[in-house]
């Protein structure tokens, strides 16, 4: 049973991008984020309810809470420069560089906080680290990109980046709270992160002239994260936690495959054999026999 939630988990994560990437085609990337974090947030107060972990929030540390709020602060970054860079880039090359945030993080974690390498993830990292390399192909002014496309990679790095910063501060400051607790105080944190850069900016203004069609697949993404969430750790409860996370990160190429097939972006050689070496480098960076 673990195996059919876990695989539930890969397909909403894969779909969720792809609904955003429609979704954001004519309003702010900021706001879109920042809408999407409510329907986010109503799931994750959900497995709060479900899992009985509410009874826990009065035990949170003062030190804890702090890293709390600098993890949903990271994480709200993390996903206003993705978001940012769906609305540039193509879903397909947006992807696997947000993803190698795996990579900045078992690098982080060896460096600051002294976790040992394996063999497998040093071969894993070299794997994701080529296969993001081949992923990024420049688009040409005949394919219809703005001049303003050439961005997308440097809000992608920096979606990697802070993904990296918030794993970093969980694994260094987050003790003793019950991960799904821990999840929804983040995105609460998140959801007033991104709707306080939302007014800063003055994109407020933009919220009456969204589409119905961008309405429904923004609230689809947000519905699609938080069934992947869901699923998750549901997984996470029947099964091994080594076996499930090996599903759940095939979503990266899932998602991939779904740029090609539904957003219709161009699938060249370099990009399958990037593919192939992004999956086979996340499975090693999560598989212990």
């Amino acid at each position: 049973m673990w195996l059919l939630f876990a695989c539930g988990s890969a397909l909403f994560a894969g779909v969720t991008a792809v609904l955003a990437k429609i979704g954001m085609q004519h309003i702010n990337s900021t706001i879109a984020t920042a809408l999407r974090t409510i329907i986010v947030l109503l799931f994750s107060w959900l497995m709060v309810l479900l899992t009985g972990a509410f009874s826990g929030i009065g035990s949170i540390s003062g030190k804890t809470l702090v890293f709390l709020l600098l993890s949903g602060c990271a994480t709200g970054a993390s996903w206003l420069c993705y978001f940012k860079a769906l609305q540039l880039g193509d879903v397909s090359q947006v992807a696997p560089i947000d993803k190698s945030s795996t990579v900045l993080t078992i690098l982080l974690a060896f460096f600051l906080l002294g976790e040992p390498i394996g063999l497998p993830q040093g071969i894993g990292v070299v794997l994701i680290g080529t296969g993001t390399f081949l992923m990024l192909e420049k688009r040409s002014p005949a394919a219809g990109c703005a001049p303003q496309c050439g961005s997308w990679m440097l809000y992608a790095f920096g979606s990697a980046v802070f993904a990296s910063l918030t794993a970093i501060l969980g694994k260094a400051g987050i003790q003793g709270v019950e991960s799904n607790l821990g999840t929804a105080i983040r995105t609460g944190v998140v959801l007033v992160f991104s709707w306080l850069i939302v007014f800063l900016t003055g994109a407020q203004t933009q919220l009456f002239a969204i589409r119905g069609t961008a309405w429904a697949s923004l609230v689809l993404s947000g519905v699609a994260t938080g069934g992947s969430w869901l699923c998750y750790f549901r997984a996470l409860q029947l099964g091994d936690v080594h076996k499930v996370a090996a599903v759940d990160k095939s979503s990266t190429v899932l998602t991939m495959l779904l740029a090609v097939l539904v957003l219709q972006e161009p699938l060249t050689w370099k990009k399958a054999i990037g593919m192939a070496a992004i999956a086979g480098g996340t499975w090693l960076m999560v598989y212990h026999p």
